[in-house]
């Protein structure tokens, strides 16, 4: 199984890396248009600043291919971010796979949110044997909302997407990589899903 990570100047895609390597699949590291398109699996991770993120994938021209992937594709962190139409970090528009818009925390509690939290409502084939209540590591100031897609819950001042999923493109707040046993047994989900056996939607 060949499995991409996308290499788009945002953090924490060599962590992605390790993980994987701790499931013995070696994954490459790339912003090559050619070799993300004939991976079987791609996994678009990152930290950092969603307006500045868009600008390289438009000035690499990785947008349009990331749009139109056909494999599963898992985002992570500032990956579901960036999957969604619209952030009001810098007032940034995404990818658009998601109709969905994103907000940052309102300053009633400390911010960002970063620690262990609790996710709910899991529907999927990402959360194959992820009981409800699995506590899972996140950090983060911009949450998307609540949309038809979300597969999965948390709470944090408020609720919010967790996880969402649309046709072949899968996308987590929390970072897998991170968050011990129950992280390691969602990448191994994502890993094992088969685009053309059935469309794997949660609803």
């Amino acid at each position: 199984m060949k499995v991409v990570i996308i290499e788009y100047n945002a953090g924490n895609l060599f962590s992605v890396q390790a993980a994987l390597n701790r499931l013995k699949v070696k994954a490459i590291v790339s912003n090559e248009p050619q070799i993300i398109q004939n991976a079987d699996k791609v996994i678009f991770p990152g930290v950092g600043e969603m307006a500045s993120a868009m600008k390289y994938l438009r000035e690499t021209r990785l947008l349009e291919i990331i749009r139109n992937l056909t494999q599963p594709v898992l985002g992570i962190c500032l990956g579901l971010q960036l999957f969604c139409r619209h952030s009001e970090e810098n007032d940034s528009l995404g990818i658009g796979i998601f109709e969905a818009n994103v907000k940052r925390f309102p300053p009633s509690e400390k911010v960002p949110h970063m620690g262990w939290n609790q996710i709910h409502k899991l529907k999927g084939p990402l959360f194959e044997n992820i009981p409800d209540g699995a506590n899972l590591y996140f950090v983060h100031s911009y949450y998307a909302e609540i949309l038809p897609e979300t597969c999965g819950e948390s709470h944090y001042i408020l609720p919010f997407s967790a996880a969402i999923q649309k046709e072949n493109y899968f996308a987590v707040q929390f970072h897998p990589e991170k968050s011990g046993k129950a992280g390691e047994e969602i990448l191994r989900n994502f890993l094992s899903i088969k685009m053309n056996s059935q469309d794997h939607s949660p609803i």
